[in-house]
C-alpha cells in the first residue's frame, strides 16, 4: 500500500489553543500544567500547540485528528530523537517542556485514478502510485495494446512540458488540483478535466500497428550508457556462499537498474526506503534501505535532526546498524526443518523475506548537496526481496488472522526483542490456489536493542495471542540456542556486542522457559514489554535483581546463571 506523507499548514496560535484545549473547565492559559509545544514537518511552518502536561500521547494524537483531520493511527510523533509510541503514557512522561519541538510525521494513500480516453470513445482506468515515474504510465498504457503498444508515440505534458521519463508522479503534482496532458506523439489531441482529488486523462490517438519487444532489449554496462549504476553484496566471510535466492535477487535488482528504471523512494516510514525494479519496470523485486538513510543519520531524507550521541530513534538501539539488524532477523528465522544454512531454500519459520547486506550505487538516492555521480559514493544498506501483499495488519481487524500466522510473528518478535512490532510491519499476503491468509513480518532495523527497554508487540493486544502455541511450535522453539545463534552472525560478519548478546540469550531464555511452563505468546510478551513509560518491565526487573547480587567483574556465564535462578522464580510465582 503506497502512502504520502502530508504536510501540516501553519495555523495561528489562537486558532491552536482553541482546537487543542483540554476537557478541564480551565482554559489551558489558566492551567498550571499548560505548555506551549510545536509541531513540525519537513517543508512546513511551525504549528503551535497548547496541551497539559497530564495529556497522554493518545489524547494529543486525537485532537490533531479533530482538528486537521489526520487519522490517529497515521500519526507518528518524535521528540528528541526518540518516537513517542506509547500511546497511554503522558506528555511530562517523555520530558516534554514548553517551548519543545515535535515532529509530526503523517501518511495517507497516495493512489491516483487515472483515467484514458481514446479518439474512438474508449476507456481505460489505472491506479497509479505517487512514487511511479511518467513511464510506468505509459507502460500502463501501452498494456491495453494496439495501437498504444508503441512508446516511442506517447507523451506525456504538463504545464506546456513535456515530462521526462524519470519523472515521478508526486513530484509532478503538487497539489489536488494538477491537471496532466497525455498526448500521443503524432496528431495528438487533448481532452482533460479534473475530477475530484483525481484527474482525468484523455488521449487522441493516431492508430498505429508498430509493437515494441521488451524481449529485445539489451542490458549495457554502465561504462558504455554512463548510467553509472552497481550493486553487489557484502561478503565479509569469503566461506559464505550466498543460496540462489539471493543470487536472483540481485540479479533482477541489477537488470532493473541496467535498464534505466531507478529506485523509487518510499513515500512511509522515518527513513529512506527505496523500491528496487525489475527489468522491464512493470513491479518491483527487492526494497533497499541504506545506513546513512536512517532515522538521525547524517543523510536521512525525512528531517529528522541528526543524532548527537549515536543512539536510534528507539532506545538503546545505535544509527546505522539497522542494515545489520535487517539481514540478523532473515539469518536467524531459521525453517521448521532445522537451523538455517546458506544453502537451504527453505523458507524461515516466520517468514522474514531475504535479506542481504549490499554495495549500490544509483543517483536518485538522499545524496549531500556536494554529491558527485563516482562509484565511490556507493551507498550500503540492506537488501530485501519484495512481498507481493494486499496491505497491512492495520487494514484489517486482527481476528481474522490465523492463530499460527500471529504465532509466528510472537516467536521472532520475543526472540530478538523487537522494539517495534506494529501492525504497520506486518504484511497480509495470499498463498496458494484457495487465497489462505499469510502474515509477512518486515521492518526489523530495531530488533537486537541493547536493553529491553523500548520493546513494543501490538500482537500483545490480539486474541490469538492468548492462545497456547501448538506441538510443532513448541518443538521448533525448544530447538533454539541463543549461543549458536551469537556465533551464526559473527559468521555472517556481525560480532554482537555483549549488550546486544545479552539481550538475545536472556529473551531466548525467557521464550523457552516459558513454553515449557505452557505460557502463552502474551504471557511472555507482557514479561517482556513495559506497560507505561516510565515502569519497568518484569524482564528489566529481572535484570537489575541479577546485577544486584553478582560480584563485580563476574563473567557472563556466571551472571547468565543468575538471571536464570531468578527468571525460575518469577515464571513459578507468575504459574501457581
Amino acid at each position: 500500500m503506497a502512502s504520502a506523507g502530508i504536510t501540516l499548514r501553519p495555523i495561528n496560535e489562537d486558532l491552536a489553543v482553541s482546537f487543542f484545549q483540554s476537557n478541564d473547565t480551565r482554559t489551558p492559559h489558566c492551567s498550571v500544567e499548560s505548555i506551549m509545544i510545536y509541531l513540525a514537518v519537513p517543508g512546513a511552518s511551525m504549528t503551535p500547540m497548547r496541551v497539559l502536561a497530564s495529556d497522554s500521547i493518545a489524547s494529543v494524537k486525537l485532537r490533531i485528528q479533530t482538528c486537521k483531520g489526520f487519522v490517529v493511527k497515521n500519526q507518528k510523533l518524535v521528540f528528541d530523537g526518540k518516537e513517542l509510541s506509547r500511546n497511554d503514557s503522558l506528555i511530562r512522561d517523555y520530558g516534554i517542556s514548553d517551548g519543545n519541538i515535535l515532529h509530526l510525521v503523517i501518511h495517507i494513500s497516495d493512489v491516483r485514478v487515472i483515467t484514458v480516453k481514446t479518439a474512438c470513445g474508449k476507456k481505460f482506468k489505472f491506479h497509479v502510485e505517487g512514487g511511479q515515474t511518467v513511464q510506468y504510465v505509459k507502460r500502463q498504457i501501452a498494456k491495453t495494446g494496439n495501437p498504444y503498444v508503441d512508446l516511442q508515440n506517447q507523451k506525456l505534458v504538463f504545464a506546456c512540458e513535456e515530462l521526462d521519463d524519470q519523472r515521478m508522479i508526486h513530484d509532478i503534482c503538487k497539489n489536488d488540483d494538477a491537471v496532466f496532458h497525455l498526448l500521443l506523439h503524432k496528431s495528438a489531441k487533448l481532452r482533460s478535466k479534473p475530477v475530484e482529488r483525481d484527474f482525468e486523462l484523455s488521449i487522441v490517438a493516431p492508430l498505429s500497428e508498430e509493437k515494441e519487444n521488451v524481449n529485445d532489449i539489451q542490458v549495457t554496462t554502465t561504462e558504455s550508457t554512463g548510467k553509472n549504476v552497481w550493486i553487489e553484496p557484502i561478503i565479509v566471510n569469503p566461506k559464505i556462499e550466498l543460496p540462489q535466492v539471493i543470487r536472483d535477487l540481485l540479479h533482477a535488482t541489477l537488470a532493473g537498474l541496467e535498464n534505466g528504471n531507478p529506485p523509487i523512494m518510499s513515500s512511509e516510514g522515518t527513513g529512506g526506503a527505496y523500491f528496487m525494479q525489475d527489468k522491464s519496470g512493470d513491479k518491483f523485486v527487492a526494497v533497499f534501505k541504506p545506513i546513512d538513510e536512517e532515522p538521525m543519520a547524517e543523510n536521512n531524507p525525512r528531517g529528522f535532526p541528526l543524532s548527537v550521541n549515536g543512539e536510534g530513534l528507539k532506545r538503546r538501539t545505535r544509527v546505522g546498524e539497522g542494515a545489520l539488524r535487517e539481514v540478523a532477523a532473515y539469518i536467524l528465522d531459521h525453517p521448521i526443518s532445522g537451523r538455517r544454512s546458506f544453502s537451504c531454500v527453505d523458507v524461515g519459520f516466520s517468514g522474514v523475506p531475504p535479506t542481504v547486506l549490499v554495495r549500490c550505487l544509483h543517483g536518485s538516492f538522499n545524496h549531500p548537496v556536494e554529491y558527485e555521480h563516482a562509484m565511490k559514493h556507493f551507498k550500503i544498506g540492506s537488501l530485501q526481496m519484495f512481498m507481493k501483499n494486499c496491505g497491512s495488519c492495520e487494514e484489517m481487524g486482527p481476528r481474522a488472522f490465523p492463530v499460527q500466522e500471529v504465532h509466528k510473528i510472537c516467536v521472532l518478535d520475543i526472540r530478538l526483542a523487537n522494539a517495534d512490532r506494529h501492525a504497520g510491519n506486518i504484511l497480509l499476503c495470499k498463498k496458494g490456489e484457495e487465497n489462505h491468509l499469510m502474515l509477512v513480518p518486515i521492518d526489523h532495523g530495531y530488533c537486537l536493542p541493547e536493553n529491553f527497554e523500548d520493546c513494543t508487540f501490538e500482537w500483545l493486544y490480539w486474541p490469538q495471542s492468548r492462545q497456547p502455541f501448538n506441538t510443532e511450535t513448541i518443538d521448533y522453539i525448544r530447538l533454539l540456542d541463543a549461543e549458536q545463534d551469537i556465533a551464526l552472525l559473527k559468521f555472517c560478519g556481525w560480532e554482537l556486542s555483549l549488550e546486544c548478546s545479552r539481550t538475545l540469550r536472556i529473551s531466548t531464555m525467557l521464550l523457552k522457559k516459558g513454553v515449557e511452563r505452557g505460557l502463552t505468546p502474551y504471557d511472555i510478551g507482557s514479561i517482556l514489554c513495559r506497560e507505561t513509560i516510565n515502569e519497568e518491565s518484569k524482564i528489566e526487573e529481572i535484570i537489575h535483581e541479577a546485577n544486584s547480587i553478582v560480584l563485580p567483574g563476574t563473567t557472563e556465564t556466571v551472571f547468565m546463571e543468575s538471571i536464570s535462578n531468578i527468571m525460575d522464580r518469577h515464571l513459578h510465582e507468575l504459574t501457581i
